[in-house]
């Protein structure tokens, strides 16, 4: 059976545990040469341990695949910049970026503190825009060197507490939302280039999700990340290219192409400050509910 990516590199951001893990070793299985990136840390971003990224590799290795470990800090511009590089000068070449890393320092909006908002918008956000951009400034010198779309891809990873709203999120939905709004936009403006950028949003029992609330044999099944990995292999392979701009639901029972921000009910426009309320409390009224943590309409 044809290995889906074949010889393709692919660096995976956060892939020594849960579901990082899970995709490169789905990657290598259908071929990939894939670049373990992980600064091991703790779920809420406290210390360093390189083993964890080790292990993966020697993991894929021993299965007769090729891996590589990197500790950058994707928070990081320049250590960013360098884990691009890294991989090209030990693969030879960049085929797709998968951007899953990621911490997680919640509380409510009223007692969060700065540096507990900073530090989850810097890893996820400029987490995903860092190694995005030095990424797609190679593959743009590449398309402008050759003349020919560069079949490259990037995978970023939103979720459902930013696309949907979940309390005592603030910091990491704010986050997972501008991932979402990066990858729209990043898609259409690196399309020119034959680069793809698609996003997931996924459901999975991890140390980012154990212990947030109790979950049944059958809840923690449908949440292996077994279901959602073949998602993301795909979307790095050269059979997606027909597929950007899209944020995708996957695991947890779902996988579902999720829909973004449309015009709703509309009014004419005023500027009377004295009549506009009534108009806005009607809009309100007809416009469709925002949605629940599962995707559905809030009651």
């Amino acid at each position: 059976m044809e290995k889906l990516c074949q010889d393709r590199v692919v660096i995976v951001t956060g892939a020594a545990r849960g579901i990082g893990r899970e995709y490169a070793l789905q990657l290598a299985a259908q071929g990939a040469k894939v670049v373990i990136n992980d600064v091991g840390t703790s779920r809420d971003g406290q210390g360093r341990d390189h083993s964890a990224a080790e292990a993966v590799v020697e993991e894929i290795r021993a299965a007769g695949g090729q891996a590589a470990a990197d500790a950058s800090d994707v928070g990081d511009w320049e250590q960013a910049g360098g884990m691009i590089e890294g991989a090209l000068s030990r693969f030879g070449r960049l085929d797709a970026l998968v951007n899953n890393a990621g911490i997680l320092r919640d509380r409510m909006l009223v007692n969060m503190e700065e540096r507990e908002w900073d530090e989850v918008v810097r890893v996820h956000l400029k987490g995903t825009f860092a190694p995005m951009h030095h990424a797609a400034a190679h593959w743009k010198r590449l398309h402008k060197q050759d003349g020919r779309p560069v079949g490259a891809r990037i995978v970023n990873t939103s979720s459902s507490s930013g696309l949907f709203g979940n309390i005592g999120q603030t910091n990491y939905g704010a986050a997972k939302a501008g991932i979402a709004a990066l990858t729209i936009i990043a898609a259409r403006e690196l399309s020119r280039h034959g680069i793809t950028v698609n996003a997931i949003s996924p459901h999975a029992q991890t140390r980012m999700t154990e212990g947030l609330r109790e979950r049944t044999e059958a809840e923690i099944e449908a949440r292996h990340p077994r279901w959602i990995a073949p998602v993301v292999v795909w979307l790095a392979s050269a059979h997606s290219s027909n597929v950007t701009g899209r944020v995708f639901e996957a695991g947890g029972g779902f996988l579902a192409a999720l829909e973004g921000w449309h015009r709703g009910p509309e009014a004419q426009p005023m500027d009377d400050v004295h009549r506009i309320g009534p108009v806005l409390e009607d809009l309100a009224r007809r416009a469709r509910r925002n949605a629940d943590m599962k995707g559905q309409d809030l009651d």
